[in-house]
């Protein structure tokens, strides 16, 4: 059994961010690197990150399958541009393949028309192939790219995707 729950306690951001460590190391290492990876888990999946995104208005939801927490993601809603910024959508690896990423894309959709939105969108590093392919299966398009500067020496050389509601 699947279940999507809001992410609201701190014992609940501290799952999310022991969950993130795992994810990021094993799926991003390879990608970007130990050093990067470590600078971006402690920026932006930390626990004072997460509650700071929490308070600015990202709705964190962790997905549970059996009861065990195997993934999360988060949400970011723009009333004014009807769109739905999908910031985080992470699923451990040993629970891809049981058709939990579909199942978490159909929750994503219900949010997006809960907020009357037209377009979905994200980003995705550019080297990460499997996830931009995924995405692409599900009618995600590359619109952009992107090279941000996040400090330290590092960039972020992302893909900007949507999806047309």
């Amino acid at each position: 059994m699947l279940e999507i729950l809001p992410v609201t306690s701190d014992i609940e951001i501290e799952n999310v961010v022991f969950l993130a460590k795992e994810i990021w190391s094993d799926h991003y290492v390879p990608i970007i690197g130990h050093k990067q990876v470590d600078y971006m888990l402690g920026k932006f999946q930390s626990c004072e990150a997460v509650s700071t995104d929490i308070r600015a208005g990202y709705e964190y939801f962790g997905i549970y399958s059996e009861g065990n927490l195997v993934g999360y993601l988060s949400l970011q809603r723009d009333l004014s541009n009807q769109s739905v910024f999908l910031s985080k959508i992470y699923i451990h690896s040993s629970a891809r393949g049981e058709g939990i990423g579909a199942k978490t894309m159909k929750f994503i959709l219900k949010q997006c028309e809960k907020s009357s939105a037209d377009k979905l969108w994200l980003t995705v590093n550019k080297n990460n192939v499997g996830s931009i392919d995924w995405y692409k299966k599900q009618d995600f398009e590359i619109v952009e790219e992107l090279v941000s500067d996040i400090g330290e020496g590092f960039v972020m050389d992302d893909y900007k995707m949507e999806k047309i509601l």
